[in-house]
């Protein structure tokens, strides 16, 4: 016998604070956005992509984000599709239409007080100028890392000393340089090729 199709409502809520269903599934009906849940990827959380083709707007949101960090990053997709309804590509991607769009979505949430403490003093620093995307805000990736499900092998660059060698989940092998801002300039044994490394990125490592 086939398996019975799971219904929005059920597949959303394994990602997002109970909360906030309701909410989401009004948006998805309203502003009628196909999602899907995407493994990991290292270089975005999520990706919104604008009418194309005769297909309608398109979300993705990486599925190990814990539940605040998966709803901020779905805010954020959204908030591309409201600014794209208006203005096209008119405008900048993470312009001033932009931002006004993701603060006006998070309004709603912040006022149902979904966020851990710490969380929504991150948020509420955050909001007044929103970056291109959440993880270039370290106050508030720290905040929402807090939350995820810990694997005690594994820590944040930042942790480690200078000269530390550490492991990725690829399997890479590097070296832990010095700060380039929000990044650390990191060596790959193998290649000897540098790359810029997030700080808050986990890492094994290696002794």
């Amino acid at each position: 016998m086939q398996k019975p199709k799971r219904t929005d409502r059920e597949i959303i809520s394994n990602y997002i604070p109970e909360q906030t269903v309701d909410l989401v599934l009004h948006w998805i009906e309203r502003y009628q956005f196909r999602m899907r849940i995407k493994r990991k990827r290292n270089t975005k959380l999520g990706d919104y992509r604008p009418p194309f083709d005769g297909r309608g707007h398109f979300i993705t949101i990486n599925h190990d984000l814990n539940k605040f960090a998966f709803l901020i990053t779905l805010v954020h997709e959204v908030a591309h599709l409201t600014n794209w309804d208006k203005n096209k590509n008119r405008v900048k991607p993470h312009g001033p239409e932009w931002k006004k769009d993701f603060q006006e979505l998070m309004l709603p949430l912040l006022k149902q007080n979904i966020f851990p403490p710490d969380v929504n003093h991150a948020i509420d620093k955050y909001m007044r100028n929103p970056a291109a995307s959440s993880c270039s805000d370290l106050h508030l990736m720290r905040a929402l890392k807090r939350y995820d499900e810990k694997n005690h092998h594994l820590v944040h660059l930042e942790e480690l000393p200078q000269g530390a060698k550490f492991k990725i989940a690829n399997g890479k092998i590097f070296i832990k340089g010095e700060k380039q801002r929000t990044r650390f300039k990191c060596l790959e044994v193998v290649t000897r090729l540098t790359y810029l490394v997030s700080a808050l990125m986990e890492v094994e490592q290696i002794m």
